[in-house]
């Protein structure tokens, strides 16, 4: 049976042996750049949105993941370390999601990367959900370099402007 770009994520989860994921991993990279790019797409999406009770799914499917595909790097440079920042994703995901309480997690959420040592603008990541700044933290986390860093913060008070509209809009999380 042919299997379509959009199917080889959904027929990871139901993989039941290595030699399973070897093979549909074979028809994989016979479908070429384009296919496996996509499924990587997949891949990336499912670290961005489960929450923590899939922490361990998410972990198994990677696992399948790496049989599917054990040298990315081959097809693609660029892929060459994927599975390395894929796992700093799940680690720090699973850490972020462990300290902060259910309760504390609505409102809006942002995240900050800077380097005190650098002339570089800091860049700020605002108005997110919890766990889309989870996945941003975690995403950046990966590949921090020297001196950088990082922070995940939960905003209390929001005033906005707009050049178009001169009045302020306040809001609390």
């Amino acid at each position: 049976m042919q299997t379509t770009q959009s199917e080889y994520f959904v027929q990871l989860a139901e993989l039941d042996s290595e030699h399973e994921a070897a093979a549909l991993g074979e028809q994989l990279r016979r479908e070429g750049f384009t296919a496996v790019r996509r499924f990587l797409d997949e891949c990336r999406e499912y670290l961005r949105r489960y929450e923590e009770e899939e922490c361990e799914l998410a972990e198994a499917l990677l696992h399948k993941a790496r049989i599917m595909l054990p040298d990315p790097g081959r097809i693609s440079p660029s892929w060459t370390y994927i599975w390395k920042e894929f796992d700093g994703i799940m680690s720090t995901k699973r850490h972020v999601l462990s300290d902060i309480d259910k309760g504390r997690r609505n409102g809006e959420w942002q995240v900050l990367l800077d380097n005190q040592f650098s002339n570089q603008s800091i860049a700020v990541y605002p108005g997110l959900s919890f766990y889309e700044a989870v996945y941003m933290f975690a995403y950046f986390r990966t590949e921090l370099e020297n001196n950088e860093y990082i922070r995940l913060q939960k905003v209390d008070t929001v005033i906005t402007f707009s050049g178009a509209d001169r009045t302020a809009i306040a809001s609390r999380g």
